[in-house]
């Protein structure tokens, strides 16, 4: 459970990035958190596992304060950054060395992924591939148990088949105790298994709202003229016609289809 009230956070010399920012997320949730590149993804992320501390406000996640790095506190948080770096040691190792720390770390699960995923233990990590050592991380990640994942753009690097798997992956081993937060530009690899839409701009939330929720209310398709699709709430050109968005009619619901939902929302039409 992940709860900030009133929080602000600037770096300095620069322009307050949140101002009186507010966010409350339940645990049993897969959270797609998406901007602009600068809206605050992931300093907001940083933030919640207290790897940068607030000017003002309140966080508090797993009845902790992020800030003060309490040991059961990053026993039970587990942030897959962007950007990472591994020592010069095999996945063994690693996985030795590590997994100690995390008191609900499933050994047979990591199994598994790695079965997924075609990782083997005694490979060197600094010899695999961006991809493969991505793909590591993840399933380490997952086999933590941890009651709060975050995920900085986890399909960064991976092939279409890799984005496949990480998304069977994902949905198979998350529990209703834990809460996954994904931050993403690549809205389409996630579409599919996220409960939960925030997006953020300029440091303040403009849209959240639950996918269930965004299905009853608008109707995602693909039309061949120009008259139909300046109807909609929003419209796109594609190869095939016009992407649109319009309201839901007589219970009729489609998939969502992120970028599109994630284009109007940025352009004030949602």
């Amino acid at each position: 459970m992940i709860k900030i009230n009133h929080l602000s956070f600037y770096y300095k010399k620069k322009e307050p990035l949140f101002t009186d920012f507010s966010l409350n997320l339940e645990n049993g949730r897969i959270i797609g958190l998406l901007g602009k590149n600068g809206a605050g993804k992931s300093t907001l992320l940083g933030l919640i596992a207290g790897l940068i501390q607030p000017n003002e406000g309140e966080m508090n996640v797993n009845g902790f304060n992020p800030s003060k790095r309490n040991p059961n506190f990053l026993a039970d948080i587990y942030l897959v950054p962007e950007e990472f770096s591994f020592p010069h040691v095999s996945i063994d190792c690693y996985v030795k060395a590590f997994s100690p720390l995390y008191p609900s770390f499933d050994h047979e699960k990591l199994n598994t992924i790695f079965d997924e995923f075609e990782l083997h233990g005694s490979s060197n990590l600094n010899k695999l591939s961006h991809g493969q050592r991505k793909k590591f991380l993840i399933a380490f990640a997952l086999a933590t148990n941890c009651k709060v994942l975050v995920l900085d753009e986890p399909t960064n690097g991976l092939d279409i088949p890799s984005k496949s798997q990480f998304r069977k992956i994902l949905v198979g081993s998350v529990t209703e105790e834990q809460l996954v937060i994904i931050s993403t530009h690549q809205v389409k690899d996630i579409d599919t298994v996220i409960d939960k839409v925030v997006v953020i701009d300029n440091g303040k939330i403009i849209y959240q709202e639950d996918t269930e929720a965004i299905s009853q209310k608008l109707y995602f398709d693909i039309v061949p003229g120009l008259a139909e699709a300046e109807k909609a709430i929003y419209h796109e050109q594609c190869i095939s016609g016009h992407k649109i968005i319009v309201h839901a009619t007589n219970g009729k619901e489609s998939g969502i289809d992120m970028e599109l939902l994630f284009n109007a929302i940025i352009n004030k039409t949602i």
